[in-house]
């Protein structure tokens, strides 16, 4: 009987060797076309090798964790045709589907010999791609794959021409450097070098900074903002021409409503002299995104202000930060910073502390679920705050019994305003 010999193809540019993941079948094992043998791992993916002609296995490369060059022996299949034949049998039925689907029209009168690109005799692992006025050969799997992916045969590399599962697999994860291009693939573009300047240095080197020299931790809780977010919608529609109420200015009302019982959390440290600063006033840094990077304008004496008030003052910082026009004043001083990405909020944060400072709060976004309320099942609004402490200066349990603190008030409205 003859052997068929499957070598490792070219599965990706600049591959050299592979490792054998998983062997999804063994010797003696009888297969089938385009029947899983390997995975293959690359230093950029695990690519499944699938068998291109039906026979019997009679040798594989080597075990799990050994190491495959490209172009060689992989599975050695003993078939029932030999491969000159098999391939024949791909190109005949290739030629039969590009002829039955020519437009039949009128035999012209005059015209010069139609020239007809055949596919090579032989193939190999280099084979080119495929003509895109040749219809490509896939068994019905990969032709409904490739459908559901969006990707048209014509643009997929196989050897031999005949596309299968691990054709699909290779184009997918090395396409756009392999000299083809589906339509639907965005075009590539140039490097871009953009140098590191102005705002965007001085971000980059206080958030240096900070992870250099602080040891952060982050502790998150779950809080059921589902009353609070009532009580919200109340005053909004009650607010006249005063501005609109987020969720901002309650929060910060509920940090500064707990900060005397948690001085530690709204301090400076000199780690250069070695000194703590508690201070008494709250100084709110309020982290905003503009066009030259993230800015922190800053709420003086948060803690002085009613809801309507901060709401007032974010919205005026804000556009000032935006705007460029910001004093410097505004922009420093801060004791305790919040940042927010609002509704882009994500299930959890772990936010960059703002030096000297020596913690930061972040809200998450709102998300409605189901949840246990007693016995019984409701739909409630929930949101994670998460909190990044400077761990030389707040311990793990005062951040969370702060975190805590915050939940109580936010779960309970109703005691942000009570004396």
């Amino acid at each position: 009987m003859p052997i068929f010999t499957f070598n490792l193809p070219d599965i990706g540019e600049g591959i050299a060797e592979a490792e054998i993941v998983a062997w999804h079948v063994k010797v003696g094992d009888r297969i089938s076309e385009d029947q899983p043998l390997a995975d293959m791992m690359t230093d950029k993916a695990t690519v499944e090798m699938e068998s291109p002609v039906a026979g019997v296995v009679t040798k594989v490369a080597g075990e799990a964790g050994d190491v495959v060059a490209i172009g060689s022996m992989l599975v050695e299949i003993e078939t029932a045709t030999d491969v000159s034949q098999a391939e024949s049998a791909v190109k005949v039925e290739a030629a039969a589907t590009i002829e039955d689907e020519l437009p039949h029209a009128p035999e012209p009168v005059a015209a010069e010999p139609a020239v007809v690109q055949e596919r090579p005799a032989t193939a190999s692992a280099q084979s080119p791609r495929i003509s895109a006025d040749h219809k490509v050969t896939a068994s019905p799997a990969v032709r409904q794959r490739a459908k559901e992916l969006g990707v048209e045969l014509t643009d997929v590399k196989a050897a031999g021409g005949h596309v299968r599962h691990a054709d699909l697999d290779a184009f997918l994860a090395y396409g756009s450097g392999q000299g083809y291009r589906a339509s639907h693939i965005s075009a590539r573009r140039d490097d871009e070098i953009v140098k590191v300047i102005g705002m965007r240095r001085r971000i980059a080197d206080n958030m240096a900074a900070s992870k250099r020299h602080i040891p952060h931790f982050t502790y998150v809780e779950e809080i059921d903002v589902t009353a609070i977010e009532a009580m919200r919608a109340d005053l909004n529609a009650n607010r006249g021409t005063r501005p609109k109420l987020t969720m901002l200015p309650l929060l910060i009302v509920a940090i500064c409503k707990t900060i005397p019982q948690f001085p530690m959390i709204n301090a400076r440290y000199d780690d250069e002299n070695g000194v703590v600063t508690r201070h008494g006033a709250v100084h709110l840094g309020m982290a905003t995104q503009t066009d030259a990077g993230l800015m922190v304008p800053v709420i003086r004496d948060a803690q002085d202000k009613n809801i309507w008030q901060l709401a007032t003052e974010i919205a005026r910082l804000a556009d000032a930060a935006r705007s460029g026009t910001a004093k410097s004043e505004e922009l420093s001083g801060s004791t305790l910073t919040v940042t927010s990405l609002g509704p882009l909020g994500g299930i959890v944060t772990t936010p960059v502390i703002n030096r000297p400072e020596v913690a930061i709060i972040g809200p998450n976004k709102i998300v409605e679920r189901p949840m246990f309320v007693g016995d019984t099942i409701e739909a409630r609004k929930l949101m994670n705050l998460s909190i990044s402490c400077d761990h030389r200066v707040v311990d793990g349990w005062d951040a969370a019994n702060y975190v805590q603190a915050l939940k109580k008030l936010l779960e309970t409205p109703v005691l942000l305003f009570a004396d």
